[in-house]
């Protein structure tokens, strides 16, 4: 009754015999269930009625699969009980009038994997309390979320900035992720690592980039913070690495802290080479108090910072020492034609021949 117009509602309820049905189909919090249920059941009994009087062509029983398929994604599985049941009904009563060879062992095999299917979405839904499509929306409006937050703040005039994430077979969801925040000339950021990759990983990443989007800027010690929070934590889903970096916009200088994460590397425009930074700290969540060694330093004119995650030197049979300095011998190729252009070249040459979670985030003076 909700969807007819407002005046034909009103003209309706004048009917005596109406008052009553009307009041029935708008009441309680399940009404929108019991509406549509009543809806596909009678469809349901319609169409085999049709199929065993008129014709089994027009009014096919196969048409019943789709009104099954309704009934899965929106439904709860109580009223897909129901309807199941109706379906069968229509069934036998197309089989008893028609005969048997209508309902062959193809279609019944058919509807049992659709009803099957159909109990699976709606016990899933059931479970996640949403109708419909709604837990796919809420996943990817959560995957957007993630994207905008790995996403550095706009820079001043004077810097350059690129990042590049790459999830394990091609997924939308990883273990890797960026959270930033800019205030005034004072930049920060946090490159984190989930153990795990792909999908796998990326529903615990999804929760951790909320929480530590929240305590960056906002605590003093950020990876001591973080590391309270995990420790906290009853659950041990695996190891969180993560570096974060506070960069001062206006003279250039930066202190960098570590907490078992691959070690930041530096491009020194004077010397032309490349520093690994010297910051380490043990993995977030395994001892109550973390205690960091800093890194300080000046980004000059023409100098960079490339911070990175384990999928790009880790590989099956190699040492990381090794993947670190075929890293730094790929960074070389970008200083000639430039870190914007080719930092997902280099993503893309260092991740190949192995499946994992990828991270790059580049930041340079030109």
């Amino acid at each position: 009754m909700p969807l007819l117009p407002p005046a034909l509602r009103a003209f309706l309820v004048r009917i005596p015999f109406l008052v009553p049905v009307v009041r029935f189909l708008r009441r309680g919090p399940l009404a929108r269930d019991r509406n549509l249920l009543i809806t596909l059941i009678v469809l349901t009994l319609a169409l085999g009625g049709l199929a065993a009087g008129v014709s089994p062509e027009w009014f096919s029983p196969a048409l019943m699969i789709p009104i099954t398929l309704v009934g899965g994604l929106q439904l709860r599985l109580a009223s897909l009980v129901k309807l199941l049941c109706a379906v069968a009904v229509s069934l036998v009563y197309v089989a008893v009038v028609l005969g048997v060879e209508h309902i062959g062992p193809g279609l019944l095999a058919t509807f049992g994997f659709t009803a099957a299917l159909a109990a699976l979405m709606a016990r899933t839904r059931e479970k996640l309390g949403v109708q419909g499509l709604r837990g796919d929306a809420m996943l990817l409006e959560l995957r957007d979320r993630l994207k905008s937050q790995s996403d550095l703040p706009a820079l001043p005039k004077g810097w350059g900035s690129k990042v590049v994430l790459k999830q394990a077979g091609g997924s939308s969801f990883g273990g890797d992720f960026l959270v930033s925040i800019r205030e005034g000339d004072m930049l920060e950021l946090a490159l984190v690592d989930v153990s795990g990759k792909g999908v796998d990983a990326g529903t615990r990443a999804l929760m951790l980039s909320g929480t530590f989007g929240g305590l960056l800027g906002s605590v003093a010690d950020f990876l001591p913070a973080c590391n309270a929070y995990l420790h906290r934590q009853r659950e041990s889903e695996g190891f969180v690495t993560a570096v974060h970096v506070r960069l001062n916009l206006a003279t250039g200088e930066y202190a960098i802290t570590s907490a078992g994460h691959p070690p930041v590397v530096k491009f020194e425009a004077g010397a032309g080479t490349w520093r690994v930074s010297t910051a380490k700290g043990v993995v977030l969540g395994v001892v109550p108090d973390l205690h960091c060694e800093f890194d300080r330093g000046m980004l000059r004119k023409g100098d960079a910072l490339m911070l990175y995650t384990d999928g790009l030197i880790e590989q099956p049979g190699r040492d990381i020492d090794a993947g670190l300095d075929r890293l730094l011998g790929e960074a070389e190729r970008l200083v000639p034609s430039g870190f914007r252009d080719g930092a997902r070249n280099l993503v893309t040459s260092m991740s190949a021949g192995h499946n994992d979670d990828c991270a790059l985030v580049l930041i340079w003076r030109p």
